[in-house]
Parts: structure tokens; sequence; C-alpha cells
């Protein structure tokens, strides 16, 4: 019988954990308390210990932290209605949503063909006298940053937001020898615990993350309507809350956190040292990166699907179609962006998960390295 392999079996990790998760459950069930409890104050502060940050919120979603950080910001007057955000071609569509609900204008910025980052040495020429940030993604779990980024948002006043969905755990070594992770990098974070996120939750949730007590005190607020007290609303805000059973879930998974990545970490390098294909383009492994996916790209992309498909392996896109040619953003589709547009015509995602074992990890590379389309 052929044994297939899932592109994440999320039942598998979350098995891992299962009477944790129990207990978890059946301590917020008793308790009767089930939104603004301990649970979420533990997690914030579990959560901003373990990235080494001042404040966090939790939120309902990843789109909402990112969200939330911009209206923030003009509440409190630093950004304005119509302003810019650069935000990098080469995205999840939510990145480029979180600036366009806000009535801002998204400045797309094409990605380094090697990273798939933001191509910081092409940011300057993009830069306005409307532009008020720069969105910066670390995609697919692969720090984004420089001492240029640093530089040139210093040298036109620019904040930075980090959309961390992808890279919890990942690392910026500094030239002290220590490290920082991200989230922590900018003036603020938004952060995904999606279900197929490295740290996911058994539902929908997020977090903000910034050292700023200011904007944590208008986040936090406009979060909850608009609300510091009840049934007073000072901002026109949105429901947007992290309830107590996500949060009692997603302490018990950051305990794992650093194993998981590591595991995710020894796979990629497993990849990159046995996958010889010379059609296939591999990611460039660092040790600092934390695979949220493993990311390779292929002229027949398509094609090499199918034949992994016809081998029972399955896999995934990330991402099919880029933002500016969304139907949704058709003012954006006359952009001239080769670079994101191969991208996204020629990436695939192959398994790579905590639970993906040895057998499966070669089964995956033999097959790769023996395509002939």
């Amino acid at each position: 019988m052929k044994h297939n392999i899932g592109f994440l079996e999320l039942k598998d990790i979350n098995a891992q954990h299962t009477e944790e998760l129990k207990t978890a459950a059946l301590r917020v069930i008793d308790s009767g308390w089930y939104l603004f409890g301990n649970e979420v104050k533990t997690f914030e502060a579990d959560l901003a210990e373990y990235i080494g940050v001042k404040h966090t919120i939790g939120v309902a979603n990843g789109l909402d932290a990112l969200r939330l950080i911009l209206k923030a910001y003009i509440e409190m007057g630093v950004i304005k209605q119509g302003d810019e955000v650069i935000v990098p071609a080469n995205t999840f569509i939510g990145s480029v949503l979180s600036i366009t609900d806000n009535n801002l204008k998204p400045i797309f910025v094409e990605p380094d063909i090697h990273t798939y980052n933001l191509d910081i040495s092409l940011l300057e020429q993009h830069i306005t006298e409307r532009t008020r940030a720069i969105m910066v993604v670390h995609l697919y779990g692969r720090v984004c940053w420089s001492k240029e980024l640093e530089a040139i948002a210093q040298r036109y006043n620019l904040k930075i937001i980090e959309d961390n969905a992808q890279a919890i755990g990942a690392v910026l070594p500094s030239s002290g020898g220590g490290v920082q992770k991200t989230g922590t990098l900018g003036h603020a974070a938004g952060f995904s615990f999606y279900p197929g996120k490295n740290l996911g939750a058994l539902g929908d949730a997020g977090a903000v993350a910034t050292n700023d007590g200011a904007l944590a005190e208008v986040i936090r607020s406009l979060a909850n309507y608009g609300s510091k007290q009840k049934y007073l609303n000072e901002y026109q805000g949105l429901n947007s809350r992290l309830d107590e059973l996500q949060a009692a879930f997603l302490n018990i998974k950051l305990r794992y956190i650093d194993a998981e990545n590591m595991h995710r970490s020894k796979i990629a390098q497993f990849y990159c040292d046995s996958i010889k294909h010379s059609d296939i383009t591999l990611p460039i492994f660092h040790s600092s990166h934390v695979w949220h996916l493993y990311v390779i790209r292929h002229p027949k992309r398509n094609q090499l699907q199918q034949y992994l498909s016809d081998q029972g392996i399955q896999t995934s896109i990330h991402y099919p179609v880029p933002p500016h040619k969304q139907p949704c953003y058709h003012e954006f589709s006359s952009l001239s962006l080769p670079i994101t547009e191969k991208i996204h015509d020629e990436v695939l995602s192959l398994p790579i998960s905590p639970v993906l074992t040895t057998e499966e990890q070669m089964k995956i590379i033999q097959a790769l390295n023996c395509f002939t389309k």
C-alpha cells in the first residue's frame, strides 16, 4: 500500500501535545471565564518574555494585528489616511489588506530573487513625501533586516512594521555575539497563530508586539471596540480579541517552539544537501531561518507538482497569484513587477513539519531528483 505524504499533518502535530491540550481545555471550561482572563494574560506575558519585548496584545488573527498597528498610528496622528506604506510585492495578500483597509496606499517593492524577501536596496527610490512606514515581511520564516534598512527608516523618519506571521523564533545575530528575535526589530510587529503556523492555535489567533507603551495602549483599546472602560468608547475600534481557550493552547505549544523550529531546520538542511536537480532552485540555507515553508522553484512548477502528487507527495503553492494581480486590486494590475511574477509562477512548497519522518524526507528527495519532465 502506497504511503501518501501530506503537506502539513496538523492532527499529528497537535497529537504530540494531546494530554496537555485537553487539560488546558478542561481548565478553561471549568473556569467559566472565556475572555479577558488569566489565560490571555499569561500567554501575553510569556510571549513577551520569549521574544524579548515589553508589550504584547493578543488579538483575533494575524491580519487584525497588522490592521490594528496601522489604525493605532492613524489615531495617534503618526500616519494619516492616504499616506503611503512600502510593502513587499512578494507576500501574502494579508500584508496588503492591512494597509488598504486603513485607507492607506501600498507601494509595492520587488523582492530579492535569492531570499524572496523585500529588496532593501530598492527602498529609497520608492520613498516620497507621503511615505510613512515600511512593512517588512519575514517571508517563509527568513529574517528580512539590515543596517541599511534601519538607516533608511531613520533618515526619512519612517516606522518599520514587521509582518512576523511566518517567523516566530527567527533571530537576527548581532555584532556583539547576541541575537534579537524577529518581532522586536521594528517599531511594532504582527503575529499570526493560524493553525498551520510554526506556533499554531486550534483556530484563529494573533498578537501585536511592541516596545512602545503608548502604541500598545491604543492598540489594546482599539481591539476592544475602541474602549478602555466598558461602554465608554474613545475610538471607533474593532472587535478583535484573543480568547482564553486559544491562549491556553498557545501557551502550551510555546514551550516547544524552539525544539520544533530546530527540527524544521534539520529537515531544511537535509533537503538543501540532498536535492540534486539542475532545474530546481533551492532556498539558501541559514540557521536563523525558522523554515515555516521550504520553497523551491522550477520553471515547470505545475508539472512538477502533478508529478509529486502522482508519487503520493502533497505540496502547496505560496502563492500562485501576487497581490497586485488579484481581482480585488485591479488598480495595481498594470504594475511592472517581473521578479515577483516570476516567483509566483515558479514556487512550490515541500512538506516540512515537526512530524515529517526521515523516511518521508528521503522519499521526497528521491522523487525530486528523478523528475525528468
